[in-house]
């Protein structure tokens, strides 16, 4: 099945959304809402904004009529899966935190370990987002040259 030059960018398109996903919205934002001092609430502003992507991906998986196209949307949709299981992994640990250091009496303390325990936190979401950012980046290319990952030669 040959696929044509107009489809094989169409395809490249879902890996490289994800990719600007990571890049603007955690690995540029989220750094940006610690630094301004908006605090942990601001840490929802790149979720909620990768959240909207990850709709639209979602979406555009769902409606897209070329196969080829279609089957990199949908692609990108279950890294984007992957990545939101890093973000289940930090809600959790955030819950966590906020569980341990809600019957502390000192609360200098507990400011601390919130502090601490936030750093530690956004572990899950970072790993997941180097590891799929690897995968899409793989995947882009192969969609480039008209491939589709996972299948045989």
């Amino acid at each position: 099945m040959e696929i044509s030059e107009e489809e094989r960018k169409a395809a490249r398109w879902p890996h490289d959304l994800f990719v600007l996903n990571i890049f603007f919205f955690h690995l540029l934002l989220t750094p940006a809402t610690l630094v301004l001092g908006i605090g942990r609430a601001g840490m929802l502003i790149p979720l909620a904004l990768s959240g909207m992507v990850i709709g639209y991906t979602w979406w555009r998986g769902r409606n897209e009529r070329r196969a080829f196209v279609a089957w990199h949307w949908r692609l990108a949709f279950r890294r984007c899966k992957l990545l939101m299981w890093g973000y289940a992994g930090t809600a959790a640990i955030f819950l966590l935190a906020e569980l341990l250091t809600s019957g502390m009496q000192d609360a200098h303390m507990a400011n601390i370990m919130l502090t601490v325990v936030t750093r530690i936190a956004i572990m899950p979401t970072l790993i997941m987002a180097m590891v799929t950012v690897v995968m899409e980046a793989s995947a882009g290319g192969q969609a480039a040259k008209g491939e589709m990952p996972g299948a045989s030669a």
